[in-house]
């Protein structure tokens, strides 16, 4: 995609993207967004999967150079369990969040117990390079945890980040924002996007249109789009005609080159390669 600006020409704006279906066995099915289709401007996010699981899906695997983040939404059912090598051993409850810096590597497995259905987020972070041989680090919120903003019909849970003054939990790596809006038909809300910061907005359920300097983009769900503000902070607004559900997702782009190659997203394929290694040495640590 090409991106775009408004008309103001303080905001840069992707086309819509429509996420690509995922499906892997029998027990997960997602739609995908990566980097590649918004034309620069998903920095710092990776990737993204917008997902329902109800079996064990990958197994344990590694990261590095980058965060995995998990984020629940209140309509999942049951216990998705989270481990990783730094010992964690975490049940993760409808509307949690768990955030696992990888730094120079982990290890991490994630599954609903059975007769479970999650229903979430799963996000790939960039980590600037001087910060991919960080330790790994992780952060688990829990739902009851998360402050809300209600404004008439919309409530808006500040799952990390700050909002209007409304601040939650601060990310373990960059500063980052995840808000998840519900609304009524109706209603709206104003998030202020900071200067030099992006985002991605997208649809969990419904219907929603984006305002940004009087210009309005339509979105529904299996879509996203990402933004970047490269001047003062602007106000942009959310509003839904019918009941609908968005997640906002903000970060300061790294804006730097990176390679990924599935779980591992280094500066150099030199890097991939020597952390590859490492975790075929078992220097990345287990999960007993």
């Amino acid at each position: 995609m090409t991106p775009t600006q408004t008309p103001a020409g303080d905001i840069d704006m992707s086309g819509i993207v429509e996420g690509e279906p995922l499906a892997i066995g029998s027990g997960f099915s997602a739609r995908s967004f990566r980097h590649a289709a918004f034309g620069g401007l998903m920095d710092p996010l990776v990737m993204l999967d917008h997902f329902t699981m109800t079996e064990p899906t990958f197994g344990a695997h590694p990261h590095a150079g980058m965060s995995a983040v998990s984020i629940l939404f209140e309509d999942s059912e049951g216990q998705f369990n989270n481990r990783d090598s730094l010992g964690n051993d975490i049940d993760l409850l409808p509307g949690d969040l768990y955030w696992l810096k990888a730094g120079r590597g982990a290890v991490h497995d994630e599954a609903p117990r059975p007769g479970s259905r999650t229903h979430a987020l799963q996000v790939f972070v960039n980590l600037p390079s001087r910060l991919k041989q960080d330790a790994p680090e992780a952060l688990h919120v829990a739902a009851g945890d998360m402050p809300s903003i209600r404004n008439g019909g919309a409530r808006v849970r500040v799952v990390l980040g700050q909002s209007n003054d409304v601040t939650g939990a601060s990310s373990p790596a960059l500063p980052f924002t995840i808000l998840d809006a519900h609304f009524r038909a109706g209603s709206r809300y104003t998030h202020t996007l900071p200067a030099g910061r992006a985002a991605v907005l997208v649809p969990i359920r419904g219907q929603a249109e984006v305002v940004v300097d009087g210009a309005v983009t339509k979105l529904e769900t299996g879509h996203a789009i990402a933004l970047r503000n490269r001047d003062e902070a602007r106000p942009l607004t959310i509003r839904a005609r019918a009941e609908a559900q968005l997640a906002l997702l903000q970060g300061m782009p790294v804006q730097e080159r990176f390679v990924q190659q599935g779980p591992f997203v280094m500066s150099t394929i030199e890097d991939v390669d020597a952390v590859s290694k490492a975790h075929a040495a078992g220097l990345l640590g287990r999960i007993d």
